[in-house]
């Protein structure tokens, strides 16, 4: 365990607006995939530690469901409880925006940052699209007006500008102590838990725009066997409509689906991966708050 006297830890809340690149965020400081990304938005649905160890301090990063006025239904409402709970019990918050854009879904952020009132940096993603930097300066101007930001910090998520800088500056705002987690630890997530989500990852890019927000993923089967991962899972859905369209004829469509999510999970696990798939129909599941909780969506 590292020496408290000469480290800092503690936690790191990422929030914003549905699709600004938190979950690219988070993959790009630890080096490999641990959340899930799509161009579409609220992608993210649960809260998820990543940990980022370095020789001078342990970070604590929890990505969120993006906060968003989308929906009035109990999934919606569970996404944006998901979020401002994690604000609620964390060191310092990164709000993360999109450069030279500011939107409702963004003011609906910063109030939550607001409300906690607690320490915070603005990390200004997606910088790779402007070629004139200068242009950013009067943006910058506004968003420091904003809040009392400790720093902004310009990156690319994308591709890795401006990583080491953020980094140096959340370490610089933790508070002194030993290390949480052993260091080559990098999520207290399960097996399981990443099973399911790279399988709804291939949902979210693989259907069109609205299926995907109908469907979810649980795992009934997770078993270590002959040195390989055997792995069964049921697609929800809420209609026999959406079933019909997410096994396609023949069922040429589930396959690739499940070939993909196969591929991503022995990729992630390291070993070779059995992967058999399901898809059932449950009336109105995520506007249901028994069933969500049942199929794992709760608060903290």
């Amino acid at each position: 365990m590292a020496d408290p006297a000469l480290t800092r830890c503690g936690y790191v809340t990422l929030i914003g607006r549905p699709n600004v690149g938190k979950s690219t965020l988070l993959n790009r400081i630890l080096g490999q995939k641990l959340a899930i990304t799509s161009h579409k938005a609220q992608t993210t649905r649960h809260a998820i530690l990543g940990i980022k160890t370095r020789p001078e301090g342990q970070i604590l990063f929890v990505d969120t469901p993006g906060i968003h006025r989308r929906g009035e239904g109990a999934l919606n409402r569970y996404l944006n409880r998901a979020a401002r709970t994690a604000i609620g019990d964390t060191d310092l918050v990164l709000l993360v925006v999109e450069a030279l854009r500011w939107t409702d879904e963004d003011a609906l952020a910063l109030e939550a940052l607001t409300t906690a009132a607690l320490p915070a940096i603005a990390v200004i993603n997606k910088v790779d699209g402007i070629p004139d930097k200068s242009v950013l300066l009067p943006y910058l101007e506004t968003l420091a007006a904003r809040y009392g930001f400790r720093s902004l910090v310009p990156v690319s998520a994308a591709r890795g500008d401006g990583i080491e800088a953020l980094e140096r500056s959340v370490i610089a705002a933790l508070p002194e102590g030993e290390f949480k987690y052993p260091q080559d630890q990098i999520t207290d997530r399960s097996e399981r838990f990443f099973a399911a989500e790279l399988l709804r990852e291939q949902l979210v890019q693989r259907y069109g725009e609205e299926l995907p927000y109908r469907t979810t993923v649980e795992i009934e089967r997770f078993e270590a066997v002959d040195g390989r991962y055997r792995i069964n899972a049921l697609i929800w859905v809420e209609r026999p409509g959406q079933k019909a369209i997410l096994i396609g004829r023949g069922g040429e469509a589930m396959k690739a689906t499940a070939t993909q999510a196969r591929l991503e999970m022995q990729k992630l696990f390291g070993c070779s991966v059995h992967l058999e798939v399901w898809v059932k129909v449950k009336k109105s599941w995520s506007s249901d708050e028994a069933a969500l909780a049942r199929l794992g969506y709760r608060d903290g």
